[in-house]
């Protein structure tokens, strides 16, 4: 889902202490990491949440739930250990400790407010180049098979052995040793490294995209297929590819017109449609457990729906609280929310970039 980015609020930690002009970065101890400090367009009030118009209506109860996990992973490093090396500005986990302390004391939804706002300062941050974007993604539910029959034929490709992570990026082992990199989807075979199960194509293209799903089986039974790694070659849009060749038309740009399109059109053009994607992403077998949780995002803990947003890691630290308003066509129009910055993506680049999680199945 593609919406219009309004705004975008770091919850500034730095700023307990009153300060009121924008924090000096911290200097990374590993000198050749760069590091990449946003404009900050940072109140001149204490009472800063009052000049937010979007804050007052903005869902807090998923992002409090979501930022409780993340101090939570926050609170297992060292108290002096910097967030994020490529954005030392974020600070320690001992600069957050207040703010997830009280966090984790609240009951209500006006306790959080009042928390967030005697502890915290909203800091606007804007992109150098004007571009913002947000988009939407889910953990879809699969109708799978254990074994190829029917429509249920594509192969939910499992942990390849030959894939071998590097400096350079995902590689591939040859069997002579060497190393090259990880060939495109084309020369993929989904069965090489083992199968979760067998589902229709569309859904297992679909799935790559979303980076992890569940698997239903007819006996009732469930899988998690979590990410586990991609090919490292880039991410291009099958969507698009189809409506530049007049395949699709604007309003059939969704996942649903695709895999119409992909039923009508055949299992030749299907495959060259998503060829014309050359990411391709594997997955690892892991059991359901609590239904109601999502899947662990890049930041190891599991992702709040409406709560958690993937974001560019080279800006913003795993774990930060944001402050999102965009509109949202599946929410109904204009939508703001509290998230926690707890996932990333091959697409999620930029300053004022972010994908939010909206849950699992329809």
């Amino acid at each position: 889902m593609q919406t219009r980015c309004h705004i975008l609020l770091v919850l500034a930690a730095w700023l307990l202490s009153g300060c009121t002009t924008a924090p000096t970065p911290v200097q990374s101890p590993v000198q050749e990491v760069e590091t990449f400090t946003p404009e900050l367009k940072v109140p001149s009030t204490s009472d800063a949440f009052l000049s937010v118009s979007v804050w007052a209506d903005a869902s807090v109860v998923p992002g409090l739930e979501a930022m409780r996990r993340s101090c939570s992973t926050w609170n297992a490093k060292a108290a002096d250990q910097l967030l994020s090396r490529r954005a030392p500005w974020a600070g320690t986990p001992a600069d957050w400790r207040g703010f997830c302390e009280a966090l984790s004391l609240v009951e209500d939804e006006d306790a959080a407010r009042r928390v967030i706002e005697a502890l915290a300062v909203p800091v606007e941050v804007r992109s150098p180049d004007g571009a913002s974007r947000f988009t939407g993604y889910f953990e879809p539910m699969i109708p799978a098979r254990r074994a190829p029959v029917g429509v249920f034929n594509a192969a939910v490709p499992g942990p390849p052995a030959d894939l071998v992570q590097t400096d350079n990026g995902p590689s591939q082992r040859l069997p002579n040793g060497s190393l090259r990199a990880y060939p495109p989807r084309k020369d993929i075979r989904p069965d090489a490294g083992g199968v979760l199960g067998y589902a229709h194509p569309a859904d297992v293209f679909f799935l790559q995209i979303q980076g992890s799903g569940r698997l239903l089986f007819p006996d009732g039974s469930t899988v998690r297929a979590a990410y586990f790694a991609h090919n490292g070659q880039p991410f291009r849009s099958t969507a698009n590819w189809l409506l530049e060749r007049g395949e699709i038309g604007r309003g059939e740009a969704s996942m649903q017109g695709i895999k119409a399109w992909m039923d009508t059109a055949g299992p030749d053009k299907a495959s060259e449609a998503m060829n014309a994607n050359p990411r391709y992403v594997f997955f690892q077998e892991l059991p359901e457990g609590d239904p109601d949780l999502g899947p662990n995002g890049a930041m190891g803990v599991p992702l709040t729906a409406l709560g958690s947003v993937a974001v560019d890691p080279s800006v913003y630290p795993l774990g930060l609280p944001l402050v999102v308003s965009t509109t949202a066509p599946g929410l109904g129009g204009d939508w703001s929310g509290l998230v926690s910055a707890q996932d990333t993506g091959g697409a999620i680049k930029g300053v004022v970039r972010g994908d939010i999680y909206f849950g699992t199945g329809d």
